[in-house]
């Protein structure tokens, strides 16, 4: 461990091990199988990174995305590190010089996907090499539950059978218990020790915010909260992706749409431009962001809501990989529930499957709808008990809750007499007393709770009905014109057997209320100046070595030069990240940008 720490110290520039690494480099470096369960941004890689170093022989790293390898390898060979990637993009002249080295003993980390790692001539290939270690990154795709999953990794046992010598480490931020035990069994590692780390992002805050005028509301937050930050968007369709896409950027924003239906010249070109520019909004489908290796996403916004907590964590949690505070913004309405329940009742999954995802749904709904502390009921979900954070909006601004025991009665007893097959707009046009050619046509004005709800407006209504369908008091059938049902659940609402405490719709006044920016910490004209000239130097640094701009040093490695300002290669050793190739490259550059902005 000695050797681990100077590693971790002289390549890659930090102090210390955090959490468990210590623990796990140490077990993996005893030639022990190991699933680590980490969160986005806790140091999974180093955990087979440094043991890469200590080993004599190759480490395989079986990653599922080409845009992760290039980041991970980009980023390793900018610290000095051996390391390459084998996947598509790669030329086949390359490629050899790849195997030579390989086979050489030159090469200390090797990336490659699942499906080429098991073909037969890779295999073969792998018989020749000095193998020490398999490291299985975003293991938890070999679940079926889980919302990554990908059929290639539950083939990768036969590295068990194969390579019954070569130890294996499997990796994941997002694995509930059942995904968990998928892990275990699919990949070999029942006997293997779990080091299963707190999934919890102390430095992410969690905002929801009901949909109204969404794209609006967007705009507002990223203007209020990252103006000029990098930042994801995820929608929930490839038309809703270049509709926000064009509209940020009618709003002077620099984004870019990324969906599967893009050429993928298209897609790669706007990846690369996210990952190696600062300031970019991407705007996307899930089918971007599955590792991705950018520290410096300062937001992760969500303009629908996701289908699952699983899901959402790993989206949300690429927001602030660097420890810097970032925010987690999930904006979403009664219409999304619905389209997404439509979705998995028409889907060609079994019933089994159709019902645990409508469970996970439940799970989204409840969480949007929380009074509680939010990063509480999502850990929950995730298996682990933890106090009220205090950084969430909830617990920011606690919302205060009110009798809501008559308005739900009258709701629930309009529900009951338009005969449960009305969508909500149309029960809050019976409320609210509007005339309309469908309330006419089905002659619901002459019902008795025509009229009754004219103290809500539309918007708060549906709050309330969004609240319901959350509790399991209403609940939306998709397979009848999205139609309100009553549970059993209301019966005793309606007989007046118990009260309702219900959270009041906000205004959006009391929507925007949130944390200050990141930027927020430059406290002087003179920082700013400092922090501005670092990052022109590290982007022309960035575009000249054709790597990412975190590759060269992290925000949190210029926060620090900022703050500290050092004046000697003595003192500037000292700045996280910043190891001894880092050191002996941009040591006297760096130097020289804080002696021009007058530190010296």
């Amino acid at each position: 461990m000695p050797a681990a720490l100077s590693l971790l110290q002289q390549v890659f520039g930090y102090p210390a091990f955090r959490g468990e690494q210590a623990d796990i480099v140490a077990h993996v470096v005893g030639g022990q199988n190991a699933l680590v369960l980490m969160p986005t941004g806790g140091g999974k890689s180093l955990c087979y990174q440094i043991p890469a170093l200590l080993f004599s022989g190759l480490t395989v790293v079986v990653s599922p995305l080409i845009a992760l390898m290039e980041d991970q390898v980009a980023a390793l060979t900018e610290l000095g590190i051996a390391a390459a990637y084998l996947n598509s993009t790669t030329a086949p002249d390359a490629a050899r010089q790849i195997a030579a080295a390989a086979q050489a003993g030159s090469l200390k980390l090797l990336y490659v996907a699942p499906e080429r790692l098991l073909t037969p001539r890779f295999l073969a290939f792998l018989d020749t090499l000095t193998l020490s270690l398999f490291a299985i990154d975003e293991a938890h795709c070999v679940s079926q539950w889980g919302h990554d999953f990908r059929p290639e990794y539950r083939q990768l046992a036969q590295l068990v059978s194969r390579f019954p010598h070569v130890p294996r480490l499997a990796l994941t931020a997002t694995a509930d218990p059942h995904t968990r035990d998928e892990i275990r069994q699919y990949l070999g590692l029942t006997e293997a020790r779990v080091f299963l780390s707190s999934f919890d992002r102390p430095n992410l805050t969690y905002h929801v915010v009901e949909k109204h005028q969404a794209k609006k509301q967007l705009v507002q937050f990223i203007r209020d909260e990252h103006p000029n930050q990098a930042g994801i968007v995820y929608c929930l369709s490839r038309k809703r992706v270049e509709d926000i896409a064009a509209w940020l950027c009618e709003n002077g924003m620099d984004a870019l749409p990324y969906h599967a239906g893009l050429p993928a010249e298209v897609r790669a070109r706007n990846q690369r431009a996210f990952l190696r520019d600062d300031g970019k909004v991407m705007v996307a489908t899930v089918a971007f962001g599955m590792g991705i290796d950018k520290p410096d996403v300062r937001f992760v916004a969500h303009i629908d809501l996701p289908k699952s907590p699983e899901g959402f964590y790993q989206e949300s949690g690429r927001a602030g990989r660097d420890g810097l505070p970032a925010t987690s913004w999930l904006c979403y309405g009664l219409t999304d529930v619905v389209q997404l329940q439509q979705m998995i009742m028409e889907g060609d999954q079994d019933e089994d499957r159709r019902q645990v995802e409508l469970g996970k749904l439940n799970v989204m709904l409840a969480y949007c709808e929380t009074a509680a502390c939010r990063r509480q009921l999502l850990l929950a979900h995730l298996g682990e008990t933890s106090a009220p954070c205090g950084a969430c909006d909830n617990c920011l601004h606690p919302p205060s809750t009110f009798d809501a025991t008559v308005l739900v009665q009258k709701l629930l007893s309009c529900i009951y007499r338009a005969g449960q097959r009305s969508a909500a707009n149309h029960i809050i046009d019976i409320l609210q007393g509007r005339d309309t050619d469908l309330v006419r046509q089905r002659g619901h004005g002459t019902l008795s709770t025509f009229g009754i709800g004219k103290e809500l407006t539309q918007r708060a209504w549906r709050s309330v009905i969004r609240q319901l369908v959350a509790q399991g008091i209403v609940r939306v059938d998709v397979n009848a014109y999205q139609a309100l049902m009553l549970t059993e659940a209301a019966r005793p609402l309606l007989r007046g057997e118990y009260p309702l405490f219900l959270r009041p719709l906000r205004s959006d006044k009391e929507e925007r209320q949130r944390h200050a920016d990141g930027q927020h910490w430059l406290r002087t004209e003179r920082e700013e100046r400092i922090w501005q000239a670092l990052k022109a130097w590290r982007k022309a640094t960035a575009e000249a070595h054709n790597v990412p701009a975190y590759a060269v040093l992290a925000d949190k490695s210029l926060r620090e030069l900022t703050e500290i300002r050092p004046q000697t290669l003595a003192a500037l050793r000292q700045i996280y990240g910043v190891g001894e190739v880092k050191l002996a490259r941009y040591g006297e550059a760096l130097l020289g940008i804080l002696q021009e902005q007058g530190v010296g």
